[in-house]
Parts: structure tokens; C-alpha cells; sequence
């Protein structure tokens, strides 16, 4: 007898046991599920920022697709409430191809086929839905364009030997295009953007965004890390502007150029920020680091300018860098600063010039809003809402390195 009322003990115990998991089970498919409750797990807020791929199939009929052939595509992540008229595009980077070896690397990977692009990524920093990361443009729409030419979205050309398609101007038009049908043709403010190769494209497409808008909106540029110099390298040659040089070559990118500056300047010299900005009408922000890092690594020392390795410990760790190498990278921000005088003489223009070893700081949290680098106790997602909403002129430049205590340095 006490044996079978121990067995009906255990059975009752068991039974308990699966209804309280039962339990704890549903609570947290509750707490998954319902969107609106405070007390919503972080691992749904997490899911809730990766924001899914469209693959543009209709611009294929228009010539506009990635140098395989492939379709473009981009990320749409709509916005609520009172964004639901606001616009924030962002044109992706990642560098350019000059030849036909770089060229045809790049068609196995997400810079050149939508093939090998992520179906899902991640919106973070000026692209976050997160009100707490991003006060100004949380509640907007949010596109970022995949980048798949390698020509900052500038240039119109076929490579008949290689098979490659350099069509970027195509994608912006075609891409833009569709967002202006999907909505984005009564927008009221929008902001267009792009970090490395991607702020270069948000310069060179700046007026041209403004055109195809309504005269009443609120349009305005920022560029972020696209402050791309046309700088003397440590050998005493011009490394980017031989790169670049090959780049609008290839890839046709002269007729895309603004007219302002091919009217009196070679296409390369207009492939420079520097040669162009002055002359765009619509309102930019440049954000830049001054000592940006792949600059340092690409344009001032290569290994091609570098061949007995002397910067080589330097370019990829600050504290390596000796007297005189400090010395020529302080010339090269002296560079930066005259490069933005007359820029910076319209009140219209911003600038965040901080002295980091930095390249892009938009898109991450951590440099956007999180503990974000500051000058005149500003940080960068408060300068740059001031600057597009009116609510202060920004025109920040900061004092040498190694003077600035709040930069988040990635060498």
C-alpha cells in the first residue's frame, strides 16, 4: 500500500512538473509575441532590427544591376507615426575595383552580386528603430541600397572582355525611383546618407536626390567617412588618384560626374569630394574622422609607396608610429581642415571633424549615440539632429591628435 501511494506521489509530482513548464512556456511565447508589452524579451527586440532583403527584379529591364547581372536590392525598414512621411536613404560602401582582377573577385561577393548579399542585416546606429540609439530618425523610413557596382554608384558601363557590368547610376535611378512610387514622392523630410564609398555616392547624388523631390520637403546629405582627399602618399605619389583614375575610366563614370566641376576639371579630379562639394546646392554634413584609418591605410601608405615596410607597424597601430610619421599624418589633417574652409562658410553646411583613427561612425552604436566621440561636449547623432532640424549650426573641428579623450580609435 505505501508503495503504490508512493508511485501515485511521484506520478502527481511529474505531472506538476510539466504544468509549471507548461506554464513558463507559454509565459514566454506571451512575452515573444506581444509586440506592444513592456515586458517583450530582448531576444524579440534583438530579431526586430534585422531588417529583410527586397531583390529589385524590375530594374533588371532598365540595365541596372550588380556587375554579374544580378538585380539590385535594397533593406526597407518603414517607419511609424509621425516618421511615416520621413526618409532616411542609405547608400552602402565598401571600397571600389579598378582592374580586372578586383573587379572580378568582387562578383563572388556581396559587392557585386545580390546572389552573395545577406537576406537579412542588421539596422543600427542612424539607421536604428531604437529611440534610446537614435532620437531624430527612429521612427522614419529607413532604406539602405545595396552597393554592388564598386563606383559609388556613379558609373554607366559594360566590359565587353570581362563580362562585367559597371552600372551603379542605372541602380540609383532605378532604386530611387521605386521608393519615390512606394512613397517616398510625398516625403516631407528626408536625409540621405552613406558611409566610406557609400558617403562619396551621398555627395555626387545629393542635388540629384533633391531634384526628384517635392520644392516643400526637407532635403538634406550626410556623408560619413566619404571625405576621400586627393593626398601625397609617403613616397611622394598620389596613390588615390592613380586608383581613382582607373576606377572612373572603367567603370564610365565621367557623364554622371556633377557638371560644375567637369566644366573646368579633369573626371577624376570630380571623383574627389573636395573638387565638388563647394558646388553642391543641397545642405551636406560631413562627418569625418581626421586621421581616418583607411585612408591612412590605402592612400597615404600603401605597400606600393611603402615597399621597405617602415609604415607598416604605423598604419594599423597608432602607438607605433614614430615622430616623424605623427608629423606627416598631422599634415594630412591640415589637409582635411583647408579641404572644408570655404564648405563650411555656408550656413547651411555641417561638419564633424573629430581627431580619431577612425573611418565611419553612423552606423554603429557605439560612435553614433552610444558614448559616442563628442566635441563641444556634442556628441554625433545630437550634432547632426541639430544640423538637419535647424536647431543649432554645427561647424565642429577638433584640436589635434592626441587631444581628444572621447574618440572610440580602431588602430
Amino acid at each position: 500500500m505505501e508503495r503504490m501511494i508512493g508511485r501515485v506521489a511521484k506520478l502527481l509530482l511529474l505531472l506538476l512538473l510539466l504544468l509549471v513548464a507548461g506554464c513558463v512556456v507559454q509565459a514566454a511565447d506571451e512575452e515573444e509575441t506581444s509586440g506592444g508589452r513592456r515586458t517583450r524579451s530582448r531576444r524579440r527586440r534583438a530579431a526586430d532590427v534585422m531588417v529583410p532583403i527586397t531583390v529589385l527584379n524590375s530594374a533588371v529591364d532598365k540595365g541596372a544591376v550588380c556587375m554579374d547581372g544580378t538585380p539590385p536590392a535594397y533593406h526597407l525598414d518603414p517607419g511609424s507615426g509621425g516618421g511615416n512621411r520621413s526618409w532616411v536613404v542609405n547608400l552602402e560602401g565598401g571600397g571600389w575595383c579598378n582592374n580586372a582582377r578586383t573587379c572580378r573577385f568582387r562578383t563572388g561577393s556581396r559587392h557585386g552580386s545580390s546572389d552573395h548579399m545577406e537576406r537579412r542585416i542588421a539596422f543600427t546606429g542612424i539607421m536604428s528603430s531604437a529611440a534610446a540609439d537614435n532620437p531624430d530618425f527612429h521612427s522614419w523610413n529607413r532604406v539602405k541600397i545595396r552597393y554592388c557596382d564598386s563606383g559609388s554608384f556613379a558609373g554607366d558601363a559594360f566590359d565587353e572582355g570581362l563580362k562585367l557590368q559597371f552600372r551603379g547610376q542605372r541602380i540609383w535611378g532605378a532604386v530611387i525611383q521605386h521608393l519615390l512610387d512606394v512613397g517616398m514622392a510625398s516625403a516631407e523630410h528626408v536625409l540621405l546618407t552613406g558611409c566610406s564609398a557609400g558617403g562619396l555616392a551621398a555627395i555626387l547624388h545629393c542635388d540629384q536626390l533633391r531634384a526628384l523631390l517635392p520644392a516643400a520637403a526637407t532635403v538634406k546629405c550626410l556623408s560619413d567617412g566619404g571625405l576621400f582627399l586627393d593626398a601625397v602618399d609617403v613616397a611622394g605619389g598620389r596613390s588615390l588618384r592613380s586608383y581613382y583614375g582607373d576606377v572612373v575610366g572603367m567603370q564610365a563614370v565621367a557623364p554622371n560626374l556633377p557638371k560644375t566641376c567637369t566644366d573646368h576639371l579633369d573626371a577624376t579630379s570630380c571623383f574627389f569630394p573636395q573638387s565638388i562639394m563647394d558646388g553642391i546646392k543641397t545642405p551636406i554634413f560631413l562627418l569625418n574622422a581626421a586621421y581616418d584609418v583607411w585612408q591612412i591605410e590605402q592612400s597615404l601608405a600603401p605597400s606600393a609607396a611603402d615597399p621597405s615596410g617602415a609604415w607598416r607597424a604605423c598604419k594599423f597601430n597608432r602607438s607605433a608610429c614614430n615622430a616623424s610619421q605623427i608629423q606627416f599624418l598631422q599634415g594630412f589633417r591640415d589637409q582635411m581642415v583647408a579641404a572644408v574652409r570655404v564648405f563650411s562658410e555656408s550656413r547651411s553646411n555641417g561638419l564633424f571633424i573629430n581627431s580619431c583613427f577612425a573611418h565611419c561612425q553612423s552606423e554603429l552604436t557605439a560612435t553614433w549615440n552610444g558614448g559616442s566621440p563628442a566635441l563641444q561636449n556634442k556628441g554625433i547623432a545630437k550634432s547632426v539632429g541639430d544640423w538637419y532640424f535647424g536647431r543649432a549650426e554645427v561647424k565642429a573641428i577638433d584640436c589635434p591628435y592626441p587631444c581628444d579623450k572621447t574618440c572610440h580609435h580602431i588602430i
